[in-house]
């Protein structure tokens, strides 16, 4: 299958705000998980999300791929660097890498 967007993170602070600012602008459902970390459900089948408390702000995509190995293997070939390896969080199993800017993808196995 061809890797698609299944899921973001927007990073970002104050959270109370943050989770004010994507329900009330687009609808958005906030699920908070605990401290740091809230789900988002976007309406009409959009990719879902998360809003996690950082420092700084900043957007990561999650993009599902066949080959989470591969995929790592291959990112870093075309000059990406592995921020986290292969990790299984309970919910998915997932690596996250930055592009050649420093631009994090969090890969996500299909």
């Amino acid at each position: 299958m061809t890797p698609q967007i299944v899921h973001f993170d927007v990073l970002g602070s104050p959270e109370s705000a943050q989770h004010r600012f994507y329900a009330d602008l687009f609808g958005w459902t906030v699920d908070v998980k605990g401290p740091g970390y809230a789900l988002v459900h976007t309406p009409d089948g959009g990719p879902d999300g998360a809003l996690v408390d950082a420092d700084a702000p900043g957007i990561s995509l999650g993009v599902a791929v066949d080959d989470l190995t591969a995929a790592v293997e291959r990112a870093t070939a075309l000059g990406g660097t592995v921020v986290m390896p292969p990790t299984d969080n309970g919910w998915v199993v997932k690596a996250q890498v930055t592009d050649p800017a420093g631009n994090p993808v969090t890969l996500i196995q299909r």
